[in-house]
């Protein structure tokens, strides 16, 4: 185990140290700034609770951070990431502190200027990251409470993305875009079959979650078996949904750059055709 020796307080959380080789970091933790003195080791039981930024261009992003948010604020958002650490199990990768931290001091002053900005991706967030979804909620409900504030449901879609990149250690950027493809397919979806899916249908769960599977395999340039009867038969059956399979298709190998096998489009056909019945 680690331990630390302080260099310098930078308020009540944070604080700058030296690690057993003498690199600088960055620890996070609440009262930790109130209760250690600069030359003052911190013992190991404390280490556990902390977050250590090491990587040099974090640390000095969330150092800018740091004169534009208040000490409630910046305790519950440490708490709150704490519930990500707690609930996952997982060791987060340290981009989430300042990327969380400024999208929530962001959305808390919106919110006191009265100003909301809606989540278009809030339904397909839920499907997509579950799990997240839960975690964000329980990250929000806490803010709320310690603030005596009320963000709003879009912020949970929001902060959902960010649980999402820092357990998995994947780009935001990546998933917004991913998660903005999804939206867009049921976007054309919509419009093309002239339907209006219910958000909280077992069919649109079922999509979405096949379109998830869908985007992992082509990221991964994983292969399925490509049905040749089936194919045929779906081309001949179904000509509206096949040709919106491959639409969709189409569209994901631009966005994606990299190529989508035609056994995508066969199973994609089959769920819209699926979904089509339903809404007929």
């Amino acid at each position: 185990m680690n331990t630390f020796t302080v260099k310098k307080v930078l308020n009540n959380n944070v604080l700058i140290a030296l690690d057993q080789g003498q690199s600088e970091v960055v620890l996070i933790g609440n009262g930790i700034g109130f209760h250690h003195k600069k030359k003052e080791n911190i013992d190991e039981k404390a280490i556990e609770k902390l977050f250590v930024l090491r990587n040099a261009k974090e640390q000095e992003n969330y150092k800018k951070l740091l004169p534009n948010i208040d000490e409630p604020l910046l305790q519950s958002i440490i708490e709150a990431i704490g519930i990500i650490r707690n609930r996952s199990q997982e060791m987060l990768n340290e981009a989430i502190h300042v990327a969380l931290t400024d999208h929530i001091l962001f959305a808390v002053n919106r919110l006191k200027n009265g100003l909301e900005i809606r989540n278009p991706f809030l339904a397909e967030t839920k499907v997509l990251y579950p799990f997240e979804y839960e975690i964000a909620a329980e990250m929000v409900d806490y803010i709320n409470h310690h603030l005596a504030i009320n963000l709003p449901e879009g912020e949970v879609g929001f902060i959902a993305l960010h649980v999402h990149s820092a357990i998995t250690d994947k780009k935001l950027s990546d998933i917004n875009k991913y998660s903005q493809l999804v939206t867009q397919f049921i976007d054309i979806i919509e419009s093309q079959l002239s339907i209006r899916v219910n958000r909280e249908g077992i069919e649109y769960i079922r999509l979405v979650r096949h379109i998830r599977y869908t985007i992992e395999r082509v990221l991964k340039g994983e292969r399925i078996e490509e049905p040749e009867k089936i194919a045929s038969l779906l081309k001949r059956e179904y000509p509206t949904c096949y040709n919106l399979a491959w639409k969709l298709v189409k569209i994901m190998q631009q966005t994606m750059k990299k190529p989508v096998y035609e056994a995508e489009a066969v199973y994609l056909t089959v769920h819209l055709q699926r979904l089509n019945q339903k809404y007929e």
